[in-house]
C-alpha cells in the first residue's frame, strides 16, 4: 500500500489478530466524531473527545495521496470518524471526496450512522460504492442513550431504503451487541427484519469491547447495569490487550450465533467483526466490501489521466 500519505492510510486495526478484514485503506475527512456514542473507542486515542473538526487542507492532501495508492484496494470512509459526522452537513468534505474519487473508479465503502448520506445519492449510485449503516436498536430511548448525537434509527433505515431502492448495495452493522441493552432476541429479530425490508443484503455484528472510558459512559447511561458490566468485563471477561476487555468467549459466541440465525432467516448473509470466529461467517468478506458494484472501471492506470467508462 501507499507510503508517506497524509489523509489516506492503510487500515490498521492495531495488529489485532482477531480482525479478518481484507486489505483496505481508511479515509476520514474529520478528526473525532460528533455522534458521541457511549460505546465508542476513539476517545481512548484521539484527543479532544467528541469534538469533530475538519482535517487541515483535506482536499489538497487527498489529491496528493490519490497519486500514491493502489487503485484496486477499497477505501473505507471511515473507521474512526463517521464521514457524515454533524459538521459534514455544513462543510461537505465527504461529498467533495466522493466527487474526486468516484470518477476515478475507486472502490469505496461508506460506514455511517447518519441519514445525511442520502444527500450524496446522486454521486453514490453512479460509483463503485456500498454503504454500511450502523444501527444497534430500534428502541429510540435506548438509541438516544447509546448514540446521542446520531439520527434516530428509523431515519437511518429510511435512508437505507432510499439508497437500496436506487441500486446502492447496503449492509447493516449491529455493532456492538451490549448484553441487557440490545441483545433481546425478539428485538434483534425485529431490527433485522426491518433492515431486510429496507434493502440490507448483509449483516455484520460484534460484541461490545470494553475500554475504561467507554465503560464509564455505558455505566452512566445505564446505571442499573453498572455492576453487571463491571463483573462481566473487568472480573470475568477476557483481557485481549492492555485496557481492552471482551466478554467470555462462550457468551460472545451465543450472542453472535443468535444474530447469524436471525439474519439467515431473512435471507441475509452474515459475518462477525474482530471476534475470532470466522466459522460463523456466511459471506466472502466480513465487512461487506464484496457488495461493492463495478460501475466505473479504470481504463488506463499508466497515464496521469484517468479514463473511465460508466457501466451503469
Amino acid at each position: 500500500m501507499g507510503r508517506s500519505m497524509k489523509v489516506i492510510a492503510p487500515f490498521d486495526p492495531w495488529n489485532d489478530p482477531l480482525c479478518t478484514c481484507p486489505p483496505k485503506y481508511t479515509l476520514s475527512p474529520y478528526t473525532s466524531c460528533g455522534h458521541r456514542c457511549a460505546y465508542c473507542y476513539i476517545t481512548s486515542y484521539i484527543p479532544g473527545g467528541f469534538r469533530p473538526r475538519p482535517k487541515r487542507n483535506f482536499v489538497k492532501r487527498l489529491l496528493s495521496d490519490l497519486r500514491r495508492i493502489k487503485s484496486d484496494i477499497v477505501i473505507s470512509m471511515a473507521n474512526s470518524s463517521d464521514p457524515y459526522t454533524p459538521p459534514e452537513g455544513r462543510l461537505g468534505l465527504t461529498r467533495r471526496a466522493l466527487e474526486i474519487m468516484i470518477p476515478r473508479g475507486l472502490r469505496i465503502q461508506l460506514m455511517t450512522k447518519s441519514s445525511l448520506v442520502v444527500r450524496d445519492l446522486d454521486l453514490i449510485r453512479k460509483g463503485n460504492v456500498m454503504v454500511s449503516f450502523t444501527i444497534t436498536t430500534l428502541d429510540r430511548v435506548k438509541a438516544f442513550k447509546l448514540e446521542p448525537g446520531a439520527p434516530e434509527p428509523e431515519k437511518r433505515l429510511k435512508a437505507m431504503e432510499v439508497l437500496s431502492s436506487s441500486g446502492v448495495p447496503c449492509a447493516i452493522r449491529i455493532d456492538p451487541l451490549l448484553p441487557g441493552i440490545n441483545t433481546d432476541e425478539n428485538m434483534l429479530r425485529a431490527l433485522i427484519k426491518r433492515a431486510a425490508e429496507a434493502g440490507a443484503l448483509h449483516v455484520i455484528s460484534s460484541t461490545y469491547k470494553a475500554r475504561p472510558d467507554s465503560l464509564r459512559r455505558i455505566a452512566f447511561a445505564f446505571p442499573d447495569l453498572k455492576d453487571a458490566y463491571l463483573e462481566a468485563y473487568r472480573v470475568e471477561g477476557e483481557k485481549v490487550k492492555r485496557c481492552v476487555w471482551y466478554l467470555k468467549r462462550r457468551i460472545r459466541e451465543r450472542l453472535l450465533r443468535m444474530v447469524r440465525d436471525l439474519a439467515l432467516e431473512e435471507g441475509l448473509s452474515f459475518a462477525v467483526c474482530r471476534e475470532g470466529m470466522p466459522y460463523l461467517n456466511t459471506a466472502r468478506t466480513c465487512d461487506g466490501t464484496h457488495l461493492i458494484p463495478s460501475r466505473v472501471k479504470v481504463m488506463d492506470l499508466n497515464t496521469s489521466t484517468w479514463k473511465v467508462v460508466n457501466r451503469g
